[in-house]
């Protein structure tokens, strides 16, 4: 199966210019927040939160079951989600 990866298209990509680059150069669905709700418990659902360190621990709001990941170092951890899975990124 194709890998598929959705960025949910509300949230905005603040201080993430090297996520922003990689949504442009490639060929990414966008997915609104009723479109997340609705697939949120799916067993091939994985979200990776990749807000900045800072704004990660300040938040009160966070998706439950979400990885946390550095936006900085996604050359280190890409590879290690399943490709047959959907993959969710997002950040405020």
């Amino acid at each position: 199966m194709k890998k598929r990866l959705l960025i949910a298209g509300l949230l905005i990509f603040s201080g993430l210019g090297m996520l922003t680059t990689i949504a442009r150069s490639a060929d990414i669905a966008r997915m609104t927040i009723d479109e997340l709700k609705a697939i949120l418990d799916g067993p091939d659902l994985v979200i990776v939160d990749v807000r900045g360190s800072g704004d990660w621990k300040d938040s009160d709001q966070k998706i439950k079951g979400a990885m946390r990941e550095d936006p900085v170092a996604v050359e280190t951890w890409a590879k290690k989600y399943p490709k047959d899975k959907t993959l969710v990124l997002y950040c405020s």
